[in-house]
């Protein structure tokens, strides 16, 4: 049997590779199948190419450069698969070219930077502001204190070496992009930007003022990881072996708030929405389909599941996440039938059996996602009184989740957490909910119904 032959641009048939005028800061899957895959669709997508830097997690730039650029996004719908080439991505950098970052950022030519970099890529604190107490961010400080120009790794340090090259380069304005779950995530990045500047170089702050944006994004596209199955099937479907193909579903969603002073493709004509208040959409998917998805990866993999399509046709999972979703879209700024269809639509794409989106890999990170995404709903709650039981199930299982049921513990925190989550229930799900905050543990009552739920959900499978 001959082998299929290596995909390339040109055995593609692709466009020829864009000049770079957009930089990316983690060239993971989702990025590949938003904004790259919304980048390519672009009726101006010849002027607008981008330079991709890998990220934690493991980079495929250099399967994507062997490429050219180019790779397979598969889109999986219920009944059949369809596969597109991208062709977006001019040059794929590894994470640790910094030199190539400082380059790019300074260029003129460059007038956006997109970052797909997660919730724990942001080196927040509790509070919001730049984690001091981060080691990596201690350590970025100090080489940054040293030298401006010097490697350093968290995703904020990178930014402000880049945007301080930029500056002495004379780069003109730009546009800072971020597209992780984190609500209002343009004032998020801003924060710990300004935060970091403040710690390094002062003289920065009016340049910032004057010359950077930052916008604010809600993102939506669920991308599983890919397989060797995948590999396979894109190779039989394209007669191409490609090392780095994309799998997604078919809806996407990309909102946009925000000014562009260096220029944007038009991504409005490839699907995106551009308004002047991204925090409706913004809380909608944070509640429903990320706090969902949550619920689903602690309980469902509890109960032996290992995809979000197995989880949600469980009895069980189904009543717990419609109680989430009941508590959840209460105070929603949108009209109720909207939400409604929303949530019948989510039902629709997480119960699609054809793909295969793995319960541990939405687990990983719950220390940085759960605060965005249950604890709003849990306060409002405890506010007006009542104590919400879906709240308190999806804090149970992630803590189920710690001491060692369902998927394996991937979390920035992992080490301390699953400390935190050992021993007697009651004294454990006070410690891991102070870890959240430490307001959560004072509450007596919401400590004593969580710490049911742990027993019940150990004991029987269900809260």
């Amino acid at each position: 049997m001959t082998a299929a032959p290596d995909l390339t641009r040109e055995r593609a048939r692709a466009r020829p590779a864009a000049p770079v005028r957009l930089v990316h800061l983690g060239l993971g899957a989702f990025f590949r199948a938003h904004q790259a895959w919304y980048t390519d669709r672009a009726p101006d997508a010849g002027d607008w190419g981008i330079a991709a830097f890998g990220g934690r997690g493991g980079d495929v730039a250099a399967a994507i450069g062997l490429q050219g650029g180019v790779y397979t996004l598969l889109t999986r719908g219920p009944g059949r698969d369809t596969t597109e080439v991208v062709a977006s991505i001019s040059a794929a950098h590894d994470a640790a070219d910094h030199d190539g970052l400082l380059a790019r950022l300074a260029s003129p030519h460059v007038g956006v930077v997109t970052l797909t970099v997660t919730e724990a890529g942001y080196c927040r604190d509790a509070a919001g502001s730049l984690d001091r107490t981060d080691p990596v961010v201690g350590a970025d400080i100090a080489a940054l204190r040293a030298d401006p120009r010097r490697p350093v790794r968290s995703a904020p340090a990178r930014l402000v070496a880049g945007l301080d090259a930029r500056r002495r380069a004379g780069g003109g304005p730009i546009a800072l992009v971020p597209c992780d779950n984190l609500p209002a995530n343009g004032r998020a990045l801003q924060r710990v930007v300004a935060d970091l500047v403040d710690a390094v170089d002062p003289g920065l702050a009016p340049w910032l003022d004057e010359s950077v944006s930052f916008v604010t994004t809600v993102v939506d596209r669920i991308t599983p990881a890919t397989g060797d199955a995948d590999v396979a099937a894109v190779e039989r479907a394209t007669g191409w072996h490609d090392r780095a193909p994309v799998v997604t579903e078919p809806f996407s969603e990309w909102v946009i708030e925000g000014s562009f002073p260096g220029g944007r493709p038009a991504w409005e004509q490839a699907g995106a929405i551009v308004v002047d208040d991204a925090e409706p959409y913004a809380q909608r998917k944070l509640r429903l389909l990320n706090g969902g998805h949550s619920l689903l990866a602690y309980l469902g993999s509890v109960r032996g599941h290992t995809t979000v399509a197995e989880a949600v046709d469980d009895a069980t999972c189904l009543a717990w996440l419609r109680r989430w979703w009941a508590e959840a879209a209460g105070d929603l700024p949108l009209p109720s039938l909207e939400v409604a269809a929303y949530e019948e639509q989510l039902l629709a794409r997480f119960g699609n059996p054809r793909l295969a989106h793995r319960l541990g890999q939405i687990a990983a990170d719950g220390s940085q996602k759960l605060p965005a995404r249950v604890l709003p709903t849990l306060r409002a709650a405890r506010a007006a009184g009542t104590l919400p039981p879906g709240a308190a199930c999806v804090l149970a299982a992630w803590t189920c989740h710690l001491r060692g049921g369902g998927a394996p513990v991937t979390d920035v925190r992992a080490a301390e957490l699953v400390t935190l989550a050992a021993g007697p229930t009651r004294g454990a799900v006070a410690r891991v909910l102070a870890a959240l905050d430490p307001a959560l543990a004072d509450d007596e009552d919401l400590v004593a119904t969580v710490a049911s739920f742990v027993d019940a959900i150990e004991r029987t499978g269900e809260p």
